[in-house]
């Protein structure tokens, strides 16, 4: 069995965190997201190659970061693309890599952004039992954050409907990228994008394929985070902090008042200052500000400045004096 991990995309929502580094390799704790899928994948022996499928742009830092990585199994498969505009949809990257590195067996596809509670191994288990293509499925809870993902409707554990993004979405459990296919399913990306299909979305194909055979769900229940945006990322530390803070042993806190879910990194200098939900990246320093809900990147320098809900780039450079009527408590619990 193979695995696919999907790392193609250039993550325009969270620049300019990501503007120098693929989304995958956000923080979280003190391992990144996309480790902690190729940690449960080299650990399951039924997996033997693990595919990195990702654009030309972040090709160079996959191949280092897995050549400092102890993990054996995954090799870099590099997309035509270079940006966003030039980018093949999900389903098309699929089928160009399944020819490429000649994919002709079960496969495992999963998103590199996404964050699951449940192990991967229980997964190939249920892939296994069913027989047939399955598609891990998630309880969202509501109908209005259904509308933004792909939606299906589950009788006797099998997928009966599946629809993209709907206006009025049937039910609250969607799909969340993250997908088991016999090898003779994998043989049907080439058949699909043949046609007059659309080739982004992962979810047109499996609305085409339960037409042509059966589809199976694999309803968890605890964590599912989809680290897209800002506010899904922090939401993702959160989790993992659980109302507590991580402070690297090499960062320095001074006179600081940390409040819940903060991370602050190795080499960054926080003085005089009060962050809630926030993460500080390396060698960030931050004198007298009030910080909520925000990233600060790498390097960046910090000084009386008062932020919330913002994205600081690298290297940033910025000095602001607060209100004089700005008051911490009051900010926090507007937040």
């Amino acid at each position: 069995m193979d695995a696919i991990v999907l790392a193609g995309g250039f993550a325009t929502r969270l620049w300019p965190i990501t503007r120098n580094r693929p989304k995958m390799f956000l923080p979280i704790g003190d391992t990144t997201v996309i480790d902690r899928i190729f940690r449960e994948l080299e650990a399951d022996d039924r997996i033997e190659d693990v595919y990195v499928s990702t654009n030309q742009e972040f090709a160079s830092e996959f191949r280092k970061h897995l050549a400092d990585s102890p993990f054996e199994k995954p090799t870099v498969s590099v997309e035509e693309a270079r940006a966003e505009d030039e980018k093949f949809g999900v389903v098309g990257a699929l089928g160009e890599l399944v020819e490429r590195e000649g994919v002709d067996d079960d496969t495992i596809v999963i998103a590199g952004d996404n964050l699951i509670s449940f192990d991967l191994s229980s997964f190939i288990d249920a892939f296994e039992d069913n027989g047939g293509p399955t598609i891990a499925a998630y309880d969202v809870g509501d109908l209005e954050s259904a509308t933004q993902y792909g939606v299906i409707d589950v009788e006797d554990n099998r997928v009966v409907a599946f629809e993209e993004k709907p206006d009025d979405p049937p039910s609250t459990l969607v799909s969340i990228a993250c997908y088991a296919f016999p090898a003779e399913t994998v043989g049907l990306f080439d058949t699909y994008l043949s046609g007059e299909n659309n080739p982004d979305e992962p979810g047109w194909f499996i609305e085409w394929l339960i037409d042509r055979e059966p589809v199976y769900a694999f309803p968890f229940e605890g964590a599912w985070f989809d680290i897209g945006t800002p506010d899904g990322y922090l939401d993702a530390v959160s989790w993992y902090l659980d109302g507590g803070t991580l402070v690297a042993p090499g960062a320095t806190v001074e006179e600081s008042e940390l409040g819940e879910n903060v991370h602050v990194m190795d080499g960054a200098t926080v003085t005089d200052s009060k962050l809630e939900r926030s993460v500080v990246f390396p060698d960030a320093t931050l004198e007298r500000c009030r910080i909520v809900s925000s990233l600060v990147d790498e390097e960046t320098e910090l000084e009386d400045v008062s932020l919330s809900n913002a994205q600081i780039g690298a290297h940033t450079s910025l000095t602001q004096t607060p209100p004089d009527d700005w008051v911490w408590e009051q900010h926090r619990d507007s937040e």
